[in-house]
């Protein structure tokens, strides 16, 4: 009983799941570019972290209405913090 509901909650979309994420990933893909620009950092450095944030997030789980990428707020935050203690990696 409890793999039937596992397996209907995991795998009863995945025509419409798999739209969605093409859909969330091409409309990140400017945004992280540009948040990243706007930090002061290189624009690979953005989308290589948006990726990892994507990845940690499908793996941990979710909630409907998580926002689980870069924001203009945080890109605003991250100048202060590079210009300050530099960009690592």
């Amino acid at each position: 009983m409890i793999i039937r509901e596992l397996k209907n909650d995991w795998f009863g979309n995945v025509p419409r799941d798999l739209i969605a994420g093409v859909v969330v990933a091409l409309a990140l893909i400017p945004e992280a570019i540009a948040f990243s620009i706007i930090a002061g950092v290189d624009p690979q450095v953005g989308l290589y972290a948006s990726f990892c944030i994507a990845v940690v997030i499908a793996f941990t789980g979710g909630r409907p209405g998580m926002i689980s990428a870069a924001t203009g707020a945080m890109a605003l935050l991250m100048v202060t913090l590079v210009r300050e203690h530099g960009q690592t990696g």
